[in-house]
């Protein structure tokens, strides 16, 4: 039975729990009593910690493998840095220094670290060039979660999220309402994105290396707003090509290169290690959402 600690046990953290639950021995890690209670509510282990604060990671208890999930809240880079190069360097050194150390540490970053690519394809092995101050941060903490624990005899495994979707995230609304701009999507449904977790730890592999975790079919916004109304019947949003949106003047910085950048993330790696999708692409992932709100 493998002993794992979720750091930021939130959104992915709390599935990723209930996913290895029955077969591991598990304690999600939050700093707030509420973070506390909502673990607690799904029948996991709890520890209260400031993932930022070597004295409250103490409470901690030892264990095999460490996730790091913790997420910054949509903030600014400064937030970013405190949480994912900070508070990652902090639980590397915090655990690895441990009379008994974990085995290795899997890091949740994100796609954003690939930067534009002119809607082309990327993969494990494309070169990562951020766009904006806070992907920067994300490509710095995926530095650490590799070289870093290395030092301390930690395997880093880095799990490179497409954009998160799934209850209570689903938006419907977004592109249901319009205007929507051009570009594409990738993303991974929450319960594939802990069970990709779940089966790298279960079956010992990536290890010192990194996966692209996104599901089977990018796809433009438009077409999945116009599948989407379809499916809802409700008519067609709005449509805005890339340049229509940048003529408005209410853009910040960090949001123009957003809707300038664009690839299409392959999950090759994934299927070569045998992983099984729940939600293979969004045409699964989104039937809950259109269901429900077919039948309000």
């Amino acid at each position: 039975m493998t002993r794992v600690a979720i750091l930021g046990c939130g959104y992915v953290g709390l599935e990723l729990g209930r996913q290895l639950a029955p077969d591991h021995d598990v304690v999600g890690v939050r700093r707030s009593e509420a973070g506390v209670e909502r673990i607690e509510r799904a029948g996991l282990d709890a520890a209260r910690a400031d993932i930022t604060d070597p004295d409250d990671l103490a409470r901690v208890p030892d264990v095999d493998c460490v996730v790091f999930a913790a997420s910054s809240g949509g903030r600014d880079a400064e937030a970013a840095r405190e949480i994912y190069v900070d508070g990652l360097r902090t639980a590397i050194e915090a655990f690895g220094t441990r009379e008994q150390p974990p085995d290795r540490l899997i890091y949740t970053s994100s796609t954003g670290v690939y930067g534009d690519h002119d809607g082309a394809w990327v993969d494990e092995e494309t070169p990562i060039e951020p766009t904006t101050e806070k992907t920067d941060v994300l490509a710095e903490a995926e530095r650490i979660a590799r070289e870093e624990a290395s030092d301390h005899g930690i395997a880093g495994t880095v799990a490179r999220f497409a954009g998160l979707y799934g209850p209570d995230r689903y938006r419907l609304d977004r592109y249901l309402d319009g205007p929507v701009t051009a570009g594409y999507l990738n993303m991974i449904h929450r319960d594939d994105a802990a069970g990709t977790i779940r089966f790298l730890l279960e079956i010992d592999t990536a290890r010192d290396d990194t996966v692209l975790v996104a599901d089977d079919e990018p796809v433009s916004k438009h077409t999945f707003a116009d599948w989407l109304a379809d499916e809802c019947d409700v008519p067609r949003p709005e449509k805005r090509t890339k340049a229509e949106r940048l003529e408005d003047g209410d853009l910040s910085a960090a949001a123009r290169r957003r809707i300038e950048t664009s690839k299409r993330c392959a999950n090759d790696k994934l299927h070569d290690l045998d992983y099984e999708f729940t939600y293979p692409t969004y045409r699964e992932g989104y039937r809950a959402a259109i269901d429900a709100y077919r039948n309000e």
